[in-house]
């Protein structure tokens, strides 16, 4: 049986929209309060995140630390604490993920080799068959290589972005209404000025790695690609 995926939708609505929406109109004293409202918010990505966990067993560093993201979140609002707290929590935690990339490149099993080169996706046996009869086998390796470094990028542009964003938007007492409108709008802002941006530069790495592919082996796409 096929394994299910979580759907992108669902997880702009119960990470993005909603948890913003409750956020910027419903943290008034008259509705939840800026508490109620806050733990209400981030109900919806912790509950998310604790569903992907168990449904479709994604226990892994990355949503780990998307858990961990939200908790973190919900101190600092709940504590009071200074909100640039806030933007070293924005930062740190794609900045831990690029590390974790960066740091697999000297390792045998770089982040990127394993995103892209997927058996069920590609033809592995016949490109690494052509690989080694024109002898770029080291080449391709070094291409991968590059694509590892690139990719670890992508989270150091998020991690510089979401700091940016955390420090000119959220600028109010954390535990104050205030502070949640403000947070709501980050949440609301930051994905299409961040994840958007990181996908395409994702896409792009892709791209690369597929022409390097074609470069080396000589195959077409579809000799490439598994019929689906």
């Amino acid at each position: 049986m096929a394994e299910k995926k979580s759907n992108p939708l669902s997880e702009i609505v119960f990470n993005v929209i909603v948890p913003s929406v409750i956020l910027m109109k419903f943290s008034g004293e008259a509705q939840l309060g800026a508490v109620g409202g806050l733990l209400v918010a981030l109900a919806f990505p912790a509950a998310f995140g604790g569903y992907e966990l168990v449904r479709y067993k994604k226990y892994n560093f990355i949503a780990l630390l998307g858990i961990v993201s939200v908790l973190l979140t919900g101190g600092i609002g709940l504590l009071e604490l200074d909100t640039k707290w806030l933007a070293i929590k924005e930062a740190l935690i794609p900045g831990l993920i690029g590390v974790v990339v960066f740091g697999s490149t000297f390792t045998k099993f770089p982040v990127v080799r394993k995103l892209v080169l997927n058996d069920s996706v590609l033809n592995l046996g016949l490109i690494n068959e052509r690989l080694k009869e024109n002898n770029n086998q080291h080449l391709f390796d070094r291409c991968l290589t590059q694509s590892n470094y690139m990719f670890a990028s992508t989270f150091l542009f998020s991690s510089i972005m979401n700091y940016i964003l955390a420090t000119v938007i959220v600028t109010s007492k954390s535990g104050t209404e205030a502070f949640n409108e403000e947070l709501g709008r980050l949440t609301l802002l930051s994905y299409p000025m961040i994840a958007i941006p990181s996908m395409v530069m994702m896409m792009g790495i892709f791209y690369f790695v597929w022409r390097q592919i074609r470069r080396m082996t000589q195959l077409e796409t579809a000799q490439i690609f598994k019929a689906q």
